[in-house]
């Protein structure tokens, strides 16, 4: 009989490790299936946007010794994403490969890391394969959407957002599961949390809601000694540790923070003046929420992982309380309710409750601020955020195998169905068309950026920098610029079928009095010129004039300020006068310009910028980068002459009475 017992037993373990492997193995060809047919789907749609190529500007002219600047001479910050800025040039320096192909490579990578990280992290918080059989769910769901494949590659900083948005989750996870937390690791996660305003602006509210959460869960044990202060103030360990979290935490941002204002004169970037981040258009910024979650009917399989999640955190709280039956009770905490959510800080709830928040504020803010113009581009990081927890789901087999199954265990049937039908809806929504026309942008401003692209530059895959040659009016561009050796303001027609090439004044300097492009799409355009050819834009990207300027009310969303051409005749010093001077430009406008940007406010905003960088200079932007950031001026040039108090060239006559 004891013989028997022992080979039952030893039978049974002999089935545990098997299931375990297979579990194991499960769980890792998940990851490879997912990221294959990610990176299947992704290289299918590769491309490069014209906001990528704005990131390679700035990045060919810190490579040229420039610095972070769009032109040269210029200290504008066009890229929302520092971290991602300075990420393409490092390996740009690194490789001495050419720029588009660096930073399709890097996109690609980070965006495949990304869905590895939200695995890993969803499969810890389930218990990791000793769990069940964890299977692929929330991550099909993200990666079955045409706009997340979009930017895979695009040359934008999506991937990266996503990236250590899955880092950050999967080490948070570890960091409320480890039974000890050793000093390293949790600095280090602390540092990874602090970037989250160099990976993009918004994304401080993630970081700064997981440091809350580290800095108010309680402190390791650590070997810290004491600082005794003068008389009788002793910083003990935990407060010691907080401390140096603070340091570790908000070194990097805090000190690019500084050097941002002294150096931009801004708080943030120019791209946040330029589409007044801070402004409300809750309108539009539903419709934008209706254009991702409508075509593909995405409200269907988020509401079957919703179902899926409870089902599977109840059956998984369930065993846990099985198996804690068996041993010893333990103490409850010790403390009161204050202390008891400190501990419940450091949990796997309390981390799916931070997801889960940050992604649904994160969509407000988009709501708010009226979404963008790229289709579904702008919710994609609120929408990885919401599937983290159920990245992946755990199915747990009943002993006896599938043939077991009774009608008692309704959770296993339940997970099964929803992950058929995730399954079936990724194969529907993967092979859907949201916006048909491609070519054209209709009342809602959105257009599907990629097709867009493809279809106006007859490339299939427009990557390259004179793929975009193609584009109408960016050939003519660098041919008029090949034939006026002179220099002038190259300005697109109002047919935009053609340029005109506004001239320098008498006499023009040796080697010419170089060039200006004004023109909406700053990528392109800038990366099929040289680095001398100054490239600025209406909106206000890289043209701080433009950029605070007032929102026009029904502007298209991400394209709502337009500055007139008038200002730039003035502010390029070109010849005001007719016939010289574009046909379709006013001569009375243009001399009210002149008068306009004398007012003192904006001189010293051009200045912020323009001027050589000296100390004095840093010191004075940094003290008044918040009063530039609100600084706002008409684009009317009459209307900014009464705003500033200036006296018009051109006063309107006194009607009799």
């Amino acid at each position: 009989m004891e013989y028997a017992g022992e080979l039952r037993s030893d039978q049974a373990a002999r089935s545990a490790s098997r299931v375990a492997r297979l579990a194991k193995a499960t769980f890792v060809g998940g990851i490879a299936l997912t990221v294959a047919l990610f990176a299947v789907g992704g290289w299918q749609r590769r491309w490069i946007a014209d906001d990528g190529l704005i990131v390679l500007r700035t990045v060919r002219n810190l490579l040229a010794g420039n610095g972070p600047v769009f032109n040269e001479g210029e200290r504008v910050e066009t890229n929302t994403s520092t971290a991602w800025t300075y990420l393409v040039w490092f390996f740009s320096w690194l490789t001495q490969a050419r720029l588009e192909y660096v930073v399709l490579g890097v996109a690609l990578t980070v965006s495949l890391a990304a869905v590895v990280f939200a695995m890993l992290g969803s499969s810890r918080l389930w218990g990791g394969t000793g769990s069940g059989v964890l299977l692929p769910a929330g991550v099909l769901v993200y990666i079955a959407l045409p706009p997340a494949r979009d930017y895979v590659t695009s040359g934008l900083e999506s991937g990266l957002v996503i990236c250590w948005i899955g880092l950050l989750w999967w080490q948070l996870m570890r960091w409320s599961q480890a039974k000890s937390v050793r000093l390293p690791g949790l600095l280090g996660l602390v540092f990874l949390a602090g970037l989250a305003p160099l990976i993009r602006p918004e994304m401080t509210l993630v970081g700064a809601l997981a440091l809350l959460m580290i800095f108010l869960a309680p402190m390791p044990e650590s070997r810290l000694r004491p600082i005794v202060l003068r008389g009788p103030i002793v910083l003990r360990g935990p407060i010691v540790l907080r401390a140096i979290i603070v340091a570790v935490a908000g070194l990097v941002p805090l000190g690019y923070q500084i050097w941002r204002m002294g150096y931009y004169g801004l708080p943030y970037p120019n791209t946040a003046v330029a589409k007044d981040a801070g402004g409300a258009k809750w309108g539009q910024g539903f419709t934008y929420l209706w254009n991702l979650v409508g075509p593909y009917f995405l409200w269907a399989p988020l509401l079957v992982l919703l179902i899926a999640g409870v089902v599977a955190a109840r059956a998984h709280a369930g065993r846990n309380a099985a198996q804690a039956g068996h041993r010893a009770p333990q103490d409850e905490t010790p403390g009161g309710s204050v202390y008891r959510i400190r501990v419940w800080l450091r949990s796997p709830g309390a981390v799916v409750t931070l997801m889960l928040v940050s992604g649904f504020l994160l969509t407000v803010y988009a709501l708010r601020v009226g979404g963008d113009f790229m289709h579904g581009r702008m919710l994609l990081p609120q929408l990885f955020l919401l599937l983290l927890p159920v990245a992946v789901i755990p199915i747990r087999l009943p002993e006896g195998g599938l043939r077991a199954v009774s009608a008692g265990d309704w959770s296993f049937a339940v997970l099964l169905f929803a992950l058929v039908g995730i399954a079936g809806w990724a194969l529907f929504a993967a092979n859907t068309t949201a916006i048909k026309t491609g070519t054209k942008i209709t009342s809602t401003g959105i257009v599907d950026e990629r097709v867009y692209y493809v279809l106006n530059t007859g490339h299939d895959h427009p990557i390259l920098a004179e793929d975009y040659l193609d584009y109408p009016r960016i050939r003519p561009m660098v041919d008029d610029i090949a034939a006026s050796p002179n220099g002038g303001l190259l300005l697109n027609s109002p047919s935009f079928m053609f340029w005109y090439v506004a001239p320098p004044p008498q006499p023009i300097p040796a080697g010419g009095a170089g060039h200006t492009v004004y023109f909406l799409n700053l990528g392109m355009t800038s990366m099929n010129v040289p680095l001398n050819v100054h490239v600025i834009d209406q909106m206000g990207l890289a043209y701080p004039l433009a950029a605070h300027t007032d929102r026009l009310v029904d502007g298209r969303i991400g394209h709502d300020k337009s500055l007139y051409p008038d200002w730039v005749i003035v502010d390029t010093g070109m010849v005001d006068k007719k016939p010289w001077m574009p046909w379709y430009l006013d001569e009375k406008w243009v001399a009210q310009a002149r008068v306009a940007m004398s007012c003192p406010d904006t001189q010293a905003l051009m200045i912020s910028y323009r001027d050589p960088l000296t100390f004095n200079r840093f010191r004075h932007n940094l003290r008044n980068a918040l009063r530039f950031a609100e600084y706002r001026m008409d684009r009317v040039p009459k209307y900014e002459i009464q705003r500033c108090g200036l006296a018009d060239p051109f006063p309107q006559p006194v009607a009799p009475r």
